[in-house]
């Protein structure tokens, strides 16, 4: 491996340094599938480029138990992300002054046990989920009283966020993340012990690496504009990952937006859905074929659902009274229909066709089932000895070679044998792999 000052910035080969950074965080940890390994190289490139980005996607680690490898993942990228400032009790007021000493280069913040602020058995810091959650967006400044002097203060909050806890951390900051769920290893997965004085120097030069490269390219990404496979939110999270694959080129753009849409369609799979919208999309279910149902009938097929809430929904189950409370909040009504047996209160599904398509729409896909869109073509971000050019999409042709995800005779785990110079295969973000020490 070079040296950070053997090459020149612009001749740095971006997907080859991703590889790299990805190969070296296999040796440590094993991460529960390959989307999950591109999110946390492709967050960690994006740390580096802090100035490009409108909004500072947060990263979340999060695990069942304990030793599923959620700390040692939290120390790779402590090692390989800018200015990483790690804490596991920090003041809110300290965090926002860490952000305002530097605020054109903001710490990268790292918090370990966050289940200790946000979980079950804690209160809950609001002001730090405030910063948290209004750091995402650049321009979100927090108005503090300062009594010493006598005025009012501006502190900035966008920066960079990862934490790692046992169990999910808030919706409003899930919402903002790409969402790593670690698993126990499993028997016969192993992985190199990893010790700070020993392998953090190699950690500091791809360090290194990563922010000559990127902020050699910072008006690129800042001019870029990736297409994306995520809509609202979800592209605004992933759009500087994005744009950094794209930077890189080979296999990068591609795996990129496939880890995008597998990620995000886990983790919403996984959300708690609220009581209106879980009303609604279970309506669908139960109207199944029908045009029009009566209001007694579709509470019975709604209560029918042993694995549904509304069986118990009140001392008798959900009521007419309340289903009608619930839909009216989607300006959902009931009226008088004429059916076979006679004119009774019902709902058609004409009257939830809105709410269905807004709230709880039926997965997109695109023509060949993948649900990615395809990478625009433009040339490569480099050639041998040249400098790259500019723009930061990148055509990743599709009959091009993937390379192995092992070496031979490589010590590793079952399924992710990671070598000094093992390539991941990043065009199969299914591949299922189990997870770390």
């Amino acid at each position: 491996m070079t040296t950070p000052d053997e090459t020149a910035p612009e001749q740095i080969d971006g997907a080859e340094l991703l590889d790299d950074v990805a190969a070296t965080i296999g040796r440590y940890v094993v991460l529960p599938n390959t989307s999950a390994l591109i999110a946390v190289v492709l967050w960690i490139g994006a740390s580096h480029a802090v100035p490009a980005w409108n909004c500072a996607p947060r990263l979340v680690i999060r695990a069942p138990e304990k030793r599923c490898g959620k700390s040692r993942l939290l120390d790779m990228v402590e090692g390989l992300c800018h200015r990483p400032l790690m804490t596991t009790n920090a003041s809110p007021s300290a965090v926002y002054r860490s952000i305002s000493m530097k605020p054109s280069d903001p710490p990268t913040l790292l918090i370990d046990e966050a289940d200790t602020i946000f979980g079950d058995k804690a209160n809950g810091d609001e002001n730090l989920r405030g910063l948290l959650k209004a750091g995402h967006q650049r321009g979100r400044t927090t108005i503090r009283y300062n009594a010493g002097r006598d005025t009012v203060e501006k502190h900035p909050t966008f920066a960079m966020a990862a934490l790692a806890g046992i169990g999910a951390m808030p919706d409003t900051i899930e919402d903002r993340a790409a969402v790593i769920r670690m698993r126990r290893r499993a028997p016969g997965e192993s992985v190199q012990p990893y010790r700070v004085r020993r392998d953090g120097p190699e950690l500091d030069v791809l360090r290194h690496s990563l922010n000559r490269w990127l902020t050699a390219h910072l008006d690129e990404l800042t001019d870029a504009a990736p297409e994306m496979p995520l809509e609202d939110r979800a592209a605004d999270t992933w759009e500087p990952m994005i744009a950094v694959a794209d930077l890189a080129g080979g296999q990068w753009p591609r795996a990129a937006r496939k880890a995008a849409v597998s990620l995000t369609s886990d983790r919403d799979a996984g959300d708690e859905a609220s009581l209106h919208t879980r009303l609604l999309a279970d309506c669908r279910i139960a109207f199944q074929d029908a045009d029009a149902l009566p209001t007694a009938e579709l509470l019975d097929r709604l209560k029918g659902d042993p694995e549904a809430p509304w069986a118990t929904h009140g001392p008798s189950g959900l009521s007419a009274m309340k289903l009608g409370n619930l839909l009216r909040d989607f300006e959902i009504r009931s009226s008088n229909i004429r059916f076979t047996t006679g004119q009774a209160k019902g709902y058609t599904r004409s009257d939830f066709s809105d709410a269905w398509n807004r709230y709880c729409p039926e997965p997109k896909t695109t023509a060949d089932g993948g649900g990615v869109p395809a990478v625009p073509g433009v040339p490569a971000q480099v050639s041998t000895g040249t400098a790259s050019g500019s723009g930061t999409a990148q055509a990743v042709p599709p009959s091009q070679a993937v390379p192995d995800l092992t070496w031979d005779a490589t010590a590793g785990t079952a399924g992710t044998a990671w070598g000094p110079r093992a390539v991941p295969d990043l065009s199969d973000n299914d591949h299922a792999t189990r997870e770390t020490a």
